[in-house]
């Protein structure tokens, strides 16, 4: 099923973490050749690329007036009213990010600011897949909301009969999106990069996708339009100790796995007793799993590492970097304050990442592949940008620009040093 891994040295650290990868850049030949199709013919290759990989015939490629009414009435009230408190979370959580801005006086005369401004255009792209990715669109979207982005689209794959998941587009609505397309895959992200007649141009694309569309976030990146990060398979590393419940960690690692088969979960741990006994719990929970097959596959990529001290389990665990860690421990506060390198943090036996997934108030779409040592997740900051402003007195000039003269003067700058000794001998 998975492999055990007992009280590795440190030099095989390297090889513990290595994740189920599909090689992109074997994909950029084609997905370019696509890109380009879509920027020189516009609608009619989006169509055509519909055809080819969704199966569906589009006649338009906006969700109308119509099918926005329609949906309402075809998603229950128990999932409406769910929906409605996860949206609450969150933009609770995301609003308290909100950057306050003020002026400040580094020197007498000199006055600096920093101000958060929303990205204008953003495209969300929220996969289709085997299930709706409702809850994508709320992450997504709610935040971008919040930030005051002023055009929020959206591109999602239809079903065969050309229709978008009813609750997908009642979550948009919730959300405060108003354009919807029924596009998917690289089509819909070239769709969004370059502008169709349909389909406006935006600034910065946002949501994850399966390799052809992470190829396609990538390329795009090159041409100047922003993406929020390019996303790997998905992932989670558990730490646990003796205090842990063995049924609680089977169930995280059967969640993560049933995401896909190139899916991954590390458990690491300090206890040898443990171990036996979450594999116990992993076959008795797998063989009452609808994707238990899925399953299986992702549990060959996923393995059990046993150490000496959790010390050693926190460093590794910084060391994998994991997009979620879970952490179900008798000190679980101290080694959450220990943690370094993750997308997202799950602390206690009650917290599996599914609250996190749907309605905690974080967001789920997080640096996998070990980004996590360097990328946040997505936020209220991945949908604006920062500009810093600064104004200068009279008094700041004769302050600040002896400074300045002499910096530019040695760098050879001439006419940086003259651009502030001008503005000197007028005072």
């Amino acid at each position: 099923m998975l492999e055990i891994v007992k009280y590795p040295s440190k030099d095989r650290w390297k090889e513990l973490i290595q994740r189920p990868h599909l090689d992109t850049s074997a994909l950029f030949d084609s997905t370019g050749k696509i890109l380009e199709d879509i920027r020189v013919n516009g609608d009619k290759a989006v169509k055509e690329y519909s055809l080819r990989f969704d199966k569906v015939g589009l006649d338009t490629l906006e969700v109308s007036e119509q099918e926005w009414q329609e949906a309402d009435k075809l998603v229950d009230n128990a999932l409406k009213e769910a929906l409605q408190v996860a949206r609450k979370n969150i933009a609770t959580f995301h609003a308290s990010q909100q950057m306050k801005s003020s002026w400040v006086e580094t020197m007498p005369g000199v006055n600096c600011m920093q101000k958060a401004v929303p990205i204008e255009k953003v495209g969300l792209y929220v996969p289709g897949g085997s299930a709706p990715l409702f809850s994508t669109v709320l992450m997504l979207a709610v935040p971008a909301s919040i930030a005051g982005c002023k055009d929020i689209v959206l591109c999602t794959p239809p079903n065969k009969e050309g229709k978008v998941h009813p609750a997908v587009i009642v979550a948009a609505k919730l959300a405060g999106v108003k354009k919807i397309f029924k596009i998917g895959g690289i089509q819909a992200i070239a769709a969004m990069a370059y502008g169709t007649e349909t389909v406006p141009k935006v600034y910065k694309i946002f949501g994850p996708g399966n390799q052809y569309v992470t190829a396609a976030k990538q390329l795009i990146a090159l041409e100047g339009v922003a993406i929020d990060v390019p996303a790997g398979p998905s992932e989670a590393a558990l730490i646990a100790d003796s205090s842990a419940n063995p049924v609680f960690i089977a169930s995280d690692f059967l969640s993560q796995a049933e995401h896909g088969a190139d899916s991954q979960s590390i458990l690491a741990t300090d206890d040898e007793t443990l171990v036996e006994n979450v594999m116990k719990s992993l076959q008795e929970q797998l063989s009452v799993l609808p994707r238990e097959e899925i399953t299986q596959k992702a549990l060959q990529h996923s393995k059990i590492v046993l150490f000496k001290t959790m010390e050693e389990v926190i460093d590794f665990v910084n060391f994998y970097a994991p997009e979620h860690l879970i952490i179900q421990c008798k000190e679980e506060m101290q080694v959450a304050e220990k943690i370094m390198n993750a997308g997202s943090v799950f602390i206690g036996r009650y917290t599996p990442v599914s609250a996190g997934d749907y309605a905690s108030g974080t967001n789920h779409t997080l640096p996998t592949s070990g980004l996590a040592t360097a990328y946040s997740g997505v936020n209220l900051d991945s949908f604006v940008k920062k500009i810093t402003f600064q104004h200068l007195t009279a008094e700041g000039m004769k302050n600040l620009g002896p400074v300045v003269a002499v910096m530019a003067e040695n760098e050879g700058l001439d006419a940086h040093k003259r651009s502030v000794t001008l503005r000197l001998e007028s005072l």
